[in-house]
């Protein structure tokens, strides 16, 4: 398999279905390379369930799609035991987390409880339903749509589930000519249905090996210490980043390089996945006016290259 002509035709693939979002759908597979889960935060209507499913489709997985609303339970997601009386006892029937991804449509309508029961989920790859542990499917992801805080019925994630994503990236509007082209063309969600799948069983896992593999040098590692001691320092942000984070960063950026072209990590890798990275663990300090995307690109200005 050569790994950077798949990683081509994936992106290529997944531009036709989303025009005019390059940047955006690099972001997503990279984050699917570096087995991270996604947040895709916007309002409703810019086409982020439809790159979800196209996502699924292009990486050849097995997906569910639940609609998170405010009486989701927990059992809702992770499934049930339900006495049959042929067998004279209670079998468990799954539910839709036993999938390889989990399309988790506006997330932040459930209320904390059903959130929560995610957390086990997107960290252990597993969940305990009465009292017994089942493992999820591998490999498994949460790709999540969030709409703005400030819309009727929303309830903001916690700390700890958005530290479970890897990445949290918004797709914006449109650019007139890719708005145009959106208008002219075929209805995307059968674009999607249609799309084929380009990586076979086996071939995530090759390049998500491939990703680990790519060279993070000495220097590199420094500087990326040096960005999250910045993030502690008390200067930009109120609390700093933990390992797990820093750890997420240089998976990022190793997801980065591999759909570069290049076997070693560049700081220019770093900045390009940071904002998406650490944004979303991050709550900027003073009024300054600037959200936490803005805080963290004005904070890598002041940080020394290696």
């Amino acid at each position: 398999m050569d790994a950077q002509l798949k990683l081509k035709s994936l992106l290529a693939q997944l531009n036709t279905v989303i025009v005019g979002k390059p940047a955006q759908i690099q972001d997503c597979v990279a984050c699917l390379l570096a087995g991270g889960h996604l947040l895709i935060d916007d309002v409703p209507g810019v086409g982020k369930t439809t790159l979800a499913h196209a996502l699924a489709r292009s990486f050849g997985l097995q997906f569910s799609r639940v609609q998170f609303t405010s009486d989701l339970m927990p059992s809702d997601l992770s499934g049930v035991s339900i006495y049959e009386r042929g067998k004279e006892s209670f079998v468990f029937h799954p539910g839709p987390l036993f999938a390889q991804v989990l399309l988790a449509d506006e997330i932040n309508r459930a209320s904390p409880k059903t959130q929560s029961a995610l957390l086990e989920a997107m960290e252990e790859k597993q969940v305990t339903v009465e009292g017994e542990t089942r493992p999820l499917p591998q490999p498994f992801f949460v790709i999540a749509t969030q709409n703005p805080l400030d819309q009727l019925g929303t309830y903001a994630l916690p700390e700890s589930q958005l530290d479970r994503f890897l990445m949290r990236i918004s797709l914006g509007y449109p650019d007139r000519a890719s708005e145009r082209a959106l208008l002219a063309g075929a209805d995307r969600r059968a674009m999607v249905d249609e799309l084929p799948s380009l990586l076979a069983e086996g071939e995530l896992a090759q390049l998500q090996a491939t990703v680990l593999a790519v060279h993070a040098a000495g220097p590199l590692l420094d500087y990326v210490q040096d960005l999250i001691a910045a993030t502690r320092s008390g200067q930009w942000f109120l609390q700093g980043l933990s390992p797990r984070a820093g750890i997420a960063v240089v998976r990022a950026a190793k997801a980065q390089a591999l759909l570069s072209g290049r076997d070693y990590v560049a700081p220019d890798d770093v900045q390009a996945v940071l904002p998406q990275t650490i944004a979303h663990r991050l709550i900027p300090v003073g009024d300054s006016g600037r959200g936490a995307v803005e805080q963290v690109r004005a904070m890598v200005q002041a940080v020394p290259l290696p």
